[in-house]
Parts: C-alpha cells; sequence; structure tokens
C-alpha cells in the first residue's frame, strides 16, 4: 500500500491505482467521461484533470497516471494531490466548455435527459456561458443495428463504446474514421453489430449519442418506478432493474453483480420488455368442439376437477417450464403428491441431470466468479456465446489476461476468443487427455451434450475428464455443468424429476399419461388424446395444444425465486400485475387445489415460502451459494453408459427466440430475422 494525500485527507491506496481510484478512494469527486472501470484507459476526454503537488505545472489526467507514478515531497513526504484547487477548477471548465462546442444541446428530445453525465458535468464543473459563436458541426447518424439508436451530432468521442465491443463483446465493428474535427464513431460500412452484448453500448455512452431505439420516445427516467430483480432468459440469473410506468414494463436496465453479471446484461435481457405485453393470456378458456372459448375461473375450474377425478392418479402428470419460479413449482410438486401421481418433471428437454447425484453433479460448481480463477477450460457440448452470453463475456475476460487455454468439444462456432477444436462428439470425450501444466482445470458440460438418449454415460463420461485432469480436489471443483433454463437448478433442487415407477417428460408427452399439468412448457410436443391443462402466460405451443388454460404470471408480475446455474438462490420481485384475470402461478394451484378436494396447507405466498424453506432450507439464503459435497461428481465418474457416436449440439439454435415471452416481442423478431440472414450469407 502507498501513502498519498488527497485534498488534505491521508489514505493507504494500492500503488496499481490510477489517481481516479484513489481520489475516490478518499473521498473526492473526480468527473470522468471516457473512464470506466472495467475498459481500458483511453485517457481522451481530459475531464478528470487533477493537481499534482511538485509535478508539472499543468494539470493532470487522473485517469491515465498511476500512484506509483508520483513523487514524493523533498523530505520523503506522502505525494499531495489536489482535485478541488482553482488551477482544476479552470481546467475543467475548460475541458466542458470546448466538449459543448459543437454538442447540438438539445436535451428537451434528447432520451438521455434526466440520466445524462454530460448534462450532470455541465451544471456541476461546468460554466453558465460559452465563448465560442462558430456554427456547430454535425455528423450523419449511423445504423448499426436495430436495437440501438444514434445521434452522432452529440458524441464527444469518449471511446468507450468502442473499448466495449473490442474488448467484453469481442466483436470489432465498432471504430473511429477522421481525425480532429472530422474524427466519428462508426461501424465504417454502416452494418448492423452482431454481439448479443451490444445494447451495453447505451449504458456506457454518457451522452445521447447512444441510446435504445426500442424505447425511444416512450418515457422520462423521472416516471418510471425502478424494482430490481432477476433475469430468466437464460440461467446465469443476471441482476436487472426493470422500469415501469403503470401496469407496463419500459425497459429492463442492469445491476450490478460483481458474482454473476458484473454490470452487464444480454440484449435478449435488456429489450424483451415488449413480449411481455404481446400475445399475452388474460383469461382462462376452455376448449369446446375443437375450439378455444372465453371462460370464468370457476368454470375452468370445475372442468379440471371432472377430468382429474375421473383419472387414475398413475394417469395425471405434470411437466414444469423453464420459466417456472421455485415457488410454483414446489405448490404443483405437493398438489401431485396428494393427487397420488408420480409423474412430475422439470426437464422438458430430455437431460440427464437428476438430484439422486448428487447437487454437485448438476451446478456450474466453481461459479462464475471462479472463471477467473481457472488456468485451462475444456467446453464440453455448450456454446456460451448463445446460451449464456454474460458467462461467456467472463471467460473472453479471462482469456485476455492470457495463460488460459481454451478447448472445444461439440459444434464449431464464433465464441469470441480463440481455442483449440479437439472434435464433435462422444468418442473425442473418451480419449480426452489433460492439459498439460493446468492447475485449476474447468470443465464446462452443456445440456447439448446431456440432453440426449446417452446423456447419463456422457455427463459419466465429463465428469471422469474433470476427475483424471484434476479438476476435483480440495479448494476447487472445475466441474461446470451451463444450463440453459432459469428454472432447471430450482426444479432440480426441489427433486422436481419423476418419483418410484414415475414417467419422464417425454414419456409423458408422448401420450404416457390421459390428463398432464403443463406449468408453462412450451418447448415439448404433447401428443394427441392428453387432456392437457397449461399454466402460462402466452399464447404459444403450449396454449395452442391445450384443453383448459389457465393464465399465469410472467417474470416481472410475481415475486418468485430462482436459482441460477452456479446454485445460487435469488429473488425476482414484482414490478407489475398481470393483466386482465391473469393471476400468480402458485394462487392458481392453491385454488384448484381446493376444488379438487386435496387443500395445499397456505394461503398466502409467506405461508407457501415458510413450508418450502422447512422443505429445503437453502432455498432461504438469498444470494448466496449452498456448499455442496464434490464427491458427487468424482462418483458420478466411476458410473457407466454406452455413448452415441453421434456429434454434440447446442440447445440453442436461435438465441433471440428462446422462450415464449422472446417469440412474442417484435424486437426479438427483428434480431433473429437479421441474425439469420447474416448466417444465411456467411453459408454462401
Amino acid at each position: 500500500m502507498t501513502k498519498i494525500i488527497v485534498d488534505g485527507a491521508e489514505i493507504d491506496v494500492p500503488a496499481e491505482y490510477t489517481l481516479l481510484q484513489a481520489c475516490e478512494a478518499a473521498g473526492a469527486e473526480v468527473p470522468r467521461f471516457c473512464f470506466h472501470e472495467r475498459l481500458s484507459i483511453a485517457g481522451n476526454c481530459r475531464m478528470c484533470l487533477v493537481e499534482v503537488k511538485g509535478g508539472p505545472p499543468k494539470p493532470q489526467a487522473s485517469c491515465a497516471m498511476a500512484v506509483r507514478d508520483l513523487r514524493p515531497g523533498p523530505n520523503g513526504e506522502p505525494p499531495v494531490v489536489f482535485t478541488k484547487s482553482p488551477m482544476v477548477k479552470k481546467a475543467r471548465e475548460g475541458v466542458m466548455e470546448f466538449l459543448l462546442i459543437n454538442h447540438p444541446l438539445d436535451c428537451p428530445i434528447c432520451d438521455q435527459g434526466g440520466e445524462c453525465d454530460l448534462q450532470d458535468q455541465a451544471m456541476a464543473f461546468g460554466v453558465d456561458s460559452s465563448r465560442y459563436k462558430e456554427n456547430k458541426r454535425a455528423v450523419e447518424d449511423k445504423y448499426i443495428g436495430p436495437l440501438v439508436k444514434t445521434v452522432m451530432t452529440r458524441c464527444i468521442h469518449c471511446t468507450r463504446c468502442v473499448r466495449f465491443t473490442t474488448e467484453v463483446a469481442g466483436i470489432s465493428e465498432l471504430g473511429l474514421i477522421g481525425r480532429g474535427e472530422d474524427a466519428e464513431i462508426t461501424t465504417y460500412l454502416e452494418r448492423a453489430m452482431s454481439s448479443e452484448l451490444q445494447g451495453n453500448v447505451i449504458d456506457l455512452c454518457p451522452v445521447g449519442a447512444l441510446t435504445s431505439k426500442p424505447y425511444a420516445f416512450n418515457a422520462r427516467p423521472w416516471e418510471l418506478q425502478k424494482t430490481e430483480s432477476i433475469d430468466v432468459m437464460d440461467a446465469v440469473g443476471s441482476a436487472i432493474r426493470v422500469d415501469s410506468r403503470g401496469r407496463e414494463v419500459m425497459r429492463v436496465m442492469p445491476r450490478v453483480n460483481e458474482a454473476v453479471n458484473e454490470e452487464w446484461i444480454s440484449d435478449k435481457t435488456r429489450f424483451i420488455w415488449d413480449g411481455l405485453k404481446s400475445q399475452r393470456l388474460d383469461r382462462p378458456y376452455v376448449r369446446e368442439n375443437g375450439r378455444l372459448r372465453p371462460a370464468s375461473w370457476q368454470e375452468a375450474f370445475a372442468v379440471v376437477a371432472a377430468k382429474i377425478k375421473a383419472t387414475k392418479s398413475g394417469k395425471i402428470g405434470a411437466i414444469a417450464g423453464d420459466l417456472a419460479a421455485v415457488e410454483e413449482m414446489f405448490a404443483l410438486k405437493l398438489l401431485m403428491e396428494k393427487l397420488g401421481s408420480a409423474n412430475i418433471d422439470a426437464r422438458q428437454n430430455g437431460s440427464a441431470l437428476h438430484p439422486k447425484f448428487g447437487r454437485a453433479s448438476y451446478l456450474f460448481n466453481p461459479t462464475i466468479a471462479g472463471i477467473e480463477d481457472a488456468d485451462s477450460l475444456t467446453i464440453i457440448g455448450a456454446n456460451p456465446r448463445k446460451e449464456a452470453s454474460v458467462l461467456n463475456a467472463r471467460i473472453r475476460k479471462r482469456w485476455l489476461k492470457g495463460g488460459f487455454k481454451i478447448r472445444v468439444i461439440g459444434e464449431k462456432a464464433d465464441l469470441s476468443y480463440d481455442y483449440d477444436y479437439l472434435g464433435a462428439g462422444a468418442d473425442t470425450l473418451a480419449n480426452l487427455a489433460p492439459v498439460e501444466g493446468s492447475v485449476k482445470p474447468l470443465f464446462i458440460v452443456g445440456e447439448g451434450a446431456l440432453a440426449r438418449a446417452d446423456g447419463a454415460a456422457i455427463l459419466a463420461s465429463a465428469a471422469k475428464a474433470a476427475a483424471a485432469a484434476g479438476a476435483i480436489k480440495d479448494g476447487w471443483n472445475g466441474f461446470a455443468v451451463l444450463h440453459g433454463a432459469a428454472s432447471r437448478v430450482g426444479a432440480l433442487d426441489l427433486g422436481f424429476v419423476p418419483g418410484e415407477g414415475g414417467q419422464t417428460a417425454a414419456q409423458m408427452a408422448a401420450g404416457g399419461v390421459d390428463v398432464l399439468f403443463n406449468l408453462g412448457a412450451d418447448e415439448i410436443d404433447v401428443a394427441s388424446g392428453v387432456f392437457v391443462i397449461y399454466q402460462g402466460t402466452h399464447g404459444d405451443k403450449g396454449a395452442h395444444r391445450a384443453d383448459v388454460i389457465l393464465p399465469g404470471a410472467a417474470y416481472t408480475e410475481k415475486s418468485g425465486t430462482f436459482v441460477n446455474t452456479e446454485g445460487r438462490v435469488q429473488l425476482a420481485n414484482r414490478a407489475t400485475f398481470p393483466p386482465g384475470e391473469a393471476r400468480e402461478d402458485w394462487a392458481i394451484l392453491r385454488a384448484l387445489s381446493d376444488m379438487l378436494g386435496h387443500k395445499l396447507p397456505f394461503d398466502s405466498l409467506a405461508q407457501l415460502r415458510g413450508a418450502l424453506y422447512a422443505a429445503h432450507p437453502h432455498f432461504a439464503q438469498l444470494g448466496a451459494v449452498a456448499s455442496t459435497d464434490a464427491s458427487a461428481v468424482t462418483n458420478l465418474a466411476v458410473t457407466a453408459g454406452k455413448a452415441d457416436a453421434a456429434p454434440f449440439r447446442s440447445i440453442v439454435d436461435d438465441f433471440y427466440l428462446t422462450n415464449p415471452i422472446a417469440r412474442a416481442s417484435a424486437i426479438m423478431a427483428e434480431c433473429s430475422a437479421l441474425a439469420q440472414g447474416k448466417l444465411a450469407k456467411a453459408a454462401e
């Protein structure tokens, strides 16, 4: 640690800190535009100027100067930095005056208004007038895709967007051309950006040059109710903020969570909000004479009750979908137990993961943040860029540091980092050799390798390879299962899998049961002849196949517990209310159970959670990852099974259309069409 005096206050900071970080550690406010903690240093806005005592007779850019570069006083005194001296005040006013020379000053019509760094810093550190009367320059707006709106006349050339796309997203599609007054940020050929993380440049842009195109002119930030929640578009569980107005979600923003998503979210997470209000199920429906007709709750419940009472318990089943919260799965499991049925399953994709092998057998054991501690990576049957874009950015972050050998078994795809391609399937996995010299190897197993008939054999083979490579040891468990569904880990923790003699999701869907509770499972085809009770949010595949529809609440419309791929228990909070007559899913099941004569033992969400925590205590540890026994992985490694030679395929074909909310979104449809067009051109 190094001693430094900032505005008269002496503090100890690491020598590698920049002056800007040191000043902030001392409690001083230092304005900045180009500096960002997660990006490389550019030092080109000059707003963060400070005065260094004993240094050059001019202010210094605090973002580009390290504490170790400072000289002590003549008698060995700690270096002294001033952030509020007359020199600094005058320098910042001059920089702000320069920045505003060409700025259009169109705050009343700018979507950044009210949350704009330029506005805030002009008020705090600028002057009330400008000496420049010349005509302002204008820059043509650029097309960079359907998600990000550009007004490039506002651009101050901080290059945050360029550095983000190059360093974090791994695409070199934005850059700065020209010099001086002719400098412009552009994609050069005006093509749409291809990254699944491109929307983050909206948050990074300190002015109104890059804003959200779908959100343009929809609302002002002070009109919005802000609710902290959790994303369910994948199994990463990114921390988000849902901004709503009345009953309508207006936008989704990221929250900082260093352990999960840092401060990034995927484009699907950010722009899914329009799918929350289209194709919604807002009233119960009953199928009569082959057609669905609106019905009352009592009428729908009566039809369900009559059908269930006329069906043997062994012929009743339940499948939970990818977006189901723990609470409704717990309620549905209790209801099925009361009905005497063991036919329950949440693995609608046919995954071989099962709680009987132990919790460590289906978790991302090293944790997402633990990726940065690994020194080698083997990806088996997964495409992290499509299945978990934010997690893929963490892999790229570790790769950029160097000393990180990456190998891939499965599909050959652009993952935004270099890797050694070993092969396509199980034969390559069976003959996999450890990475020489790797002390903390990481093995990521995707559901593309596990959601097939030989999934159990592949899981055992992957565990065996991890154990042989030394990935299971004291202080390190490098066996990581990458899930694609937000509900999957919570369901496995609950034991929402077939009981003794119970049928799997595939068997139930193929006609193994007469009555099927479908809790939002829209990625599975149910055979004709099965009476389907669909409880979900959108008019998707599940609703089209249903005989009775019970409208539920989307993830922004209920308080629900989700467990991410690493086993972290998180809470999604309600931002708005469900439309029409739709209700929260646990409440629907509670009301239905009364009608069936098997009343569930809770009348409120608090009572439900009390029963849930009593049965599964780790669900009460919000934000925590419960410890697991790594022996589950070593035990898995000794199990046997015959693997198929078929190549591994990612579970995600189209990143933008993976669930009912996404398929209802016009924004996601446009992105999908654009991405598929690019793929078609690439294939040609």
